[in-house]
């Protein structure tokens, strides 16, 4: 049951996060909502407490440890509990290897993979001490294939595959009853193309987004699924894109 379970999102300032969140509060689930647009999550948590929802926010930038524990604290000070983080937040600065844009393959890292790791350290002590939790990550299609100009990118979202995999086997092993549940997007009409300066790329990939991208509702949809299911049911992996994608 979606209703009355106490969700931390990250990224939630716009895209699949901003949807998940007015999603699953419409359902009755209580909200906390990290990102660095504080403006925006402002504004999302209003029109979700309009909609007789609950919300509350906080700036979080994933890459640092501390404002993990924060926002767990914050969602702990406020609703009680824990019981589910989606871990959200994501850049995409595609680009040729050759193009030796070096700083920005150290940015997917930071936020791709150590922002995993962090809102996963934040949260397990919780999750492990109550031997309950749901850890939802956003992959992506390049962390099951590869592609040319994603070499970085799809390295990050192939860690995340192989990290929740084993959070899922080893909270199986240990008696936590830790759900693991990594959701793999296609093209999503998001502001995610924005992150990527090399205007070729970008060009080629907005071409493809326009031809068979898909809503971010589509996403907090199958969010909603994985979080409503029994508690004795784990949901590890969901791969969702449009049915024409070629890919």
């Amino acid at each position: 049951m979606i209703k009355d379970k106490v969700v931390i999102i990250t990224g939630a300032s716009s895209g699949i996060g901003e949807a998940s969140a007015k999603s699953l509060a419409a359902k009755g689930a209580k909200v906390v909502l990290g990102a660095r647009r504080t403006d925006n999550l402002k504004r999302i948590a209003a029109d979700i407490e309009r909609a007789g929802g609950y919300a509350v926010f906080q700036e979080l930038d994933v890459t640092k440890q501390s404002d993990n524990d924060e926002i767990v604290e914050l969602a702990k000070a406020t609703y009680g509990r824990v019981d589910v983080i989606f871990l959200n937040a994501g850049v995409m600065p595609n680009a040729m290897l050759s193009a030796m844009k070096t700083d920005e393959w150290h940015q997917m890292v930071d936020v791709n993979i150590k922002g995993v790791l962090n809102g996963v350290a934040a949260v397990l002590p919780t999750f492990t001490a109550q031997k309950s939790g749901h850890v939802i990550t956003t992959s992506s299609v390049a962390g099951l294939k590869a592609y040319p100009g994603g070499a970085v990118y799809g390295g990050t979202k192939w860690f995340v595959r192989d990290f929740m995999e084993v959070l899922r086997m080893e909270s199986a092993m240990e008696g936590t009853n830790i759900r693991a549940t990594t959701i793999y997007p296609a093209a999503i009409n998001t502001e995610l193309l924005t992150t990527i300066s090399d205007h070729a790329v970008a060009d080629t990939m907005q071409g493809i987004y326009d031809k068979y991208g898909i809503s971010a509702e589509r996403i907090a949809s199958v969010v909603d699924f994985a979080i409503d299911q029994p508690e004795d049911t784990v949901i590890n992996e969901f791969t969702v894109g449009p049915a024409n994608q070629p890919w």
